[in-house]
Parts: C-alpha cells; sequence; structure tokens
C-alpha cells in the first residue's frame, strides 16, 4: 500500500459547508483526495510543456525559415524595380518618410524631423516600422540604416535601390 501523506488546507466557509451537505463524513478525505488526483490529470506535466515550446519553437523557425524562402522566389518572379515602397505606409507621414529618401537617396532621423516638422522619435519610430514590414513581406527591407559614412551623411537610413521602382 501508497504511503499516505497528511495536508492541511484552508478554504472558503461557504465551499466547506458545501462539502458538508454533500459529503458525507466517512468519505471526505477520499473525496478531496479524488478531487486533487482529478486536477493534476487535467494539469500538463512541466517536462510535457517544455517538450511543447521546444516543438514550437522550432515549427516557428522553420515557419520562419519557409517564409524567407517564399519571399526570396517572390523576389526572383519580380522584375527588377517592381516594389512600390509606399505600399509599406500607413498615413501621409510614412508617405513623406518614403518621398524624402526616395528624392535625397537616404537621410538621417534629424533631418527628416525638420522636415516633417515633427520630433526624431516619432521618425525613428515610423522607419523602424517600415523596416520590419518591409522585411516581413518581401524577405527584404526596403530601407536601412548605415551608422558610417556614406554621401557625406553619417548614422543614416538608406533607401535599397534594388527593390523599389524608378
Amino acid at each position: 500500500m501508497e504511503k499516505l501523506r497528511t495536508i492541511s488546507v484552508k478554504i472558503r466557509e461557504e465551499v466547506y459547508k458545501e462539502m458538508i451537505l454533500r459529503v458525507p463524513e466517512g468519505e471526505r478525505s477520499s473525496f478531496i483526495r479524488d478531487a486533487i488526483m482529478e486536477k493534476l490529470q487535467k494539469t500538463p506535466k512541466p517536462d510535457k510543456i517544455l517538450e511543447l515550446e521546444q516543438r514550437l519553437n522550432k515549427m516557428e523557425k522553420e515557419f520562419a525559415q519557409i517564409r524567407k524562402y517564399l519571399a526570396d522566389l517572390e523576389l526572383l518572379t519580380y522584375e527588377r524595380g517592381k516594389i512600390n515602397p509606399h505600399t509599406f505606409c500607413i498615413d501621409e507621414i510614412d508617405h513623406k518618410i518614403i518621398d524624402y529618401l526616395i528624392h535625397y537617396k537616404g537621410g538621417t532621423t534629424p533631418e527628416l524631423a525638420e522636415y516633417l516638422k515633427t520630433n526624431r522619435w516619432l521618425i525613428l519610430n515610423r522607419l523602424r516600422r517600415i523596416q520590419k514590414k518591409s522585411k516581413k513581406q518581401i524577405g527584404k527591407s526596403i530601407i536601412d540604416y548605415y551608422a558610417g559614412e556614406k554621401s557625406g551623411k553619417k548614422k543614416a537610413w538608406w533607401m535599397n535601390e534594388e527593390l523599389i521602382e524608378p
């Protein structure tokens, strides 16, 4: 026979009264034991959760890889210069940012903020969102940040010339 352990449980008064009404006095311990076992059977084991987490992470990585391959295939089926950068814009500010970058081939966040008469944090967040959205949809971002010096500008955002429409 298994060794039994004694535990102490605090429950609300109304739950206790309900148990007294429904469960006869000699069967209360086995009732509580059965309730605990039933609840434990419904609760997944931690190693099973860890295994499921690992499988889910593996599947997410594989889906990301498939998405990248599909995006690469889509880029191959496009002719050079067929992506409209304005498709990744959500409002007028985004359109103005893209227009500025196309016209000047690139720009820093302070330059863009001055041009749009807004703060540079808003510009930075919009640039990052456009970069992330384009990378997710087509596999490559239409704008890139380059911290070094390029065309006389340091720490600037640049249009990916090979992906955008002329």
